[in-house]
C-alpha cells in the first residue's frame, strides 16, 4: 500500500520587525502630538487675555472653509449664469431685427414747425428787409427811422447803442417839435414791462428834452406799463400799432399825442 506523499508547508510570510523605523514613526507622532498641544496652550492663552481676537479668528478660519466648499458651488453658478446671459443677448437680438421693420412703420410723422410771421412791422419801404424775426436791434432801430423819415420827420438820426441813456432814434416831426424814441424789438412772448417804461421816463423829458417820447415794439405792453406811460405822457406803440403805422393805416407817434403848437 502506497503512502500518499505530504504537501511542504509553505513558509509564512511576516513583516520583519524594523527597529528604527518604529521608532522614527513613535518620534514623530510625539512631535505631533507636542505641537498641536503648544497650538491648543497657545490658543487658549489668547482666548483668555483676548476673546475678541480669538473670535474673529474663529470667524475667519471658518469662513475660510465655508469658502473653499462654497467656491466649487460658485463656480458652477457663474458658469450657468454666463450662458444665460448669451442665450438672453442672442435673444434680445432676434427680437430687435423683427421689431425694426413695424417700428419704422409705425413711427410718428414729424411734426411741420409753426409757420414763422414774415410780417415785416418796421417798414415796408424796402422789399428786401429782413423780418422782424431776422432783424438785430440795430436793424429795428434803422427801419424805425426810414419810418419817421417817410412821415416827413427831419434830422432823423439812430443815436442807440451803449449810453445811449434809452434813446434810440431822435427826429424833429413836421410842426418841428424833439421826438425821442425807444426801440424794443422784442418776441411776441415778452411783453414790455413797467421797469422798461420808469429807466426810459427817467431821460427821455430831462435828458433828451423830447417834446413827444414813444417806445415803439414789436410786441406788447403790460398794464402797469401802460398805466406808467399815461402818466408820464409816453406814447406806447405795440406790434399791432407798428403795423397800422407802416401800412398807413394808423397814426405816427407824434400824431397820437400831437407835438404842442
Amino acid at each position: 500500500m502506497a503512502t500518499p506523499a505530504r504537501r511542504p508547508r509553505r513558509a509564512s510570510r511576516r513583516p520583519r520587525f524594523d527597529l528604527r523605523a518604529t521608532t522614527l514613526t513613535f518620534a514623530l507622532v510625539a512631535a505631533l502630538l507636542c505641537a498641536a498641544g503648544m497650538v491648543v496652550r497657545t490658543a487658549a492663552g489668547v482666548v483668555e487675555q483676548r476673546p475678541g481676537w480669538a473670535a474673529v479668528l474663529g470667524l475667519c478660519c471658518v469662513a475660510g472653509v465655508l469658502a473653499v466648499r462654497r467656491r466649487g458651488r460658485r463656480r458652477a453658478v457663474a458658469r450657468a449664469a454666463a450662458r444665460a446671459g448669451e442665450a438672453l443677448d442672442a435673444g434680445t437680438r432676434t427680437a430687435l431685427e423683427e421689431l425694426e421693420p413695424d417700428a419704422a412703420d409705425d413711427a410718428a410723422p414729424a411734426v411741420a414747425p409753426d409757420p414763422v410771421d414774415t410780417h415785416d412791422p418796421a417798414g415796408v419801404l424796402d422789399p428786401a428787409a429782413p423780418s422782424p424775426e431776422s432783424m438785430d436791434p440795430g436793424q429795428f432801430e434803422e427801419a424805425v427811422a426810414a419810418l419817421c423819415e417817410r412821415d416827413g420827420c427831419r434830422d432823423v438820426e439812430v443815436v442807440g447803442g451803449a449810453g445811449d441813456l434809452g434813446a434810440d432814434v431822435v427826429a424833429t416831426c413836421p410842426r418841428g417839435r424833439r421826438v425821442v424814441l425807444q426801440c424794443k424789438r422784442y418776441d411776441v412772448r415778452h411783453r414790455v414791462g413797467s421797469q422798461d417804461l420808469q429807466r426810459f421816463g427817467g431821460t427821455c423829458f430831462t435828458v433828451h428834452e423830447a417834446d413827444v417820447a414813444a417806445v415803439v415794439t414789436t410786441s406788447e405792453f403790460t398794464a402797469p406799463a401802460v398805466e406808467y406811460a399815461e402818466q408820464c405822457g409816453i406814447v406806447c406803440v405795440d406790434g399791432q400799432a407798428l403795423r397800422a403805422w407802416t401800412e398807413g393805416t394808423g397814426p405816427a407817434p407824434w400824431e397820437a399825442r400831437p407835438c404842442p403848437d
